[in-house]
């Protein structure tokens, strides 16, 4: 499902990549998007509008049409009332609809630093719109300044392997605020 299909809800806030190179370390100020861009892949599509911004990452020689890999990052500014539980079962819900025989797994619902996170696993056997079948996992957070929502995709039916990676790397997003000790924010290169 390509992510500019049917997303409905709005904004994209501060994004963090957290990526090692050289350069002088900088501390992140307020409410931050902790995620990592994957290893080879590339900024292949950006908008912001409605209070909405989003980036998409592809693989290097991929693009954002013809893509195998997809991670999608939305940043929702300033939405204080979307909720991560709610915010997936409507996902849950366009996904069925956009793809007969779906399946949804709930993967994790607590906390990431402090604030509160639903991630969820939905397969489409075969979407129609593409020909082919799609696994996408999604990680939603409400933090104390905007929303964000960060999805890995891939356009098959996943190794073991290749889901044990989309797990973690979807576990390893969180959101910071150099501003509240308790959920403090990493310097970054």
């Amino acid at each position: 499902m390509t992510k500019r299909r049917k997303w409905t809800a709005v904004g994209v806030a501060l994004i963090a990549f957290m990526a090692g190179g050289a350069g002088q370390a900088q501390q992140l100020k307020n409410e931050n998007l902790l995620v990592g861009m994957p290893q080879g892949f590339k900024l292949g599509f950006k908008d912001s509008k409605n209070g909405m911004n989003m980036q998409e990452f592809v693989p290097a020689s991929e693009t954002v049409e013809n893509w195998t890999e997809m991670v999608t990052v939305q940043v929702f500014l300033g939405r204080k009332d979307l909720e991560p539980l709610q915010f997936l079962s409507l996902m849950q819900k366009q996904w069925a609809e956009a793809c007969k025989g779906s399946t949804a797994t709930p993967v994790a619902t607590g906390k990431v630093n402090g604030y509160d996170a639903t991630s969820i696993l939905l397969r489409c056997p075969f979407l129609a719109s593409t020909g082919k079948p799609e696994t996408t996992m999604l990680k939603a957070i409400k933090g104390n300044d905007s929303f964000y929502v960060v999805q890995r995709a891939v356009r098959s039916v996943p190794t073991p392997e290749r889901l044990e990676t989309m797990k973690k790397y979807i576990e390893s997003v969180s959101v910071c605020d150099s501003r509240l000790p308790s959920r403090p924010c990493p310097t970054v290169k």
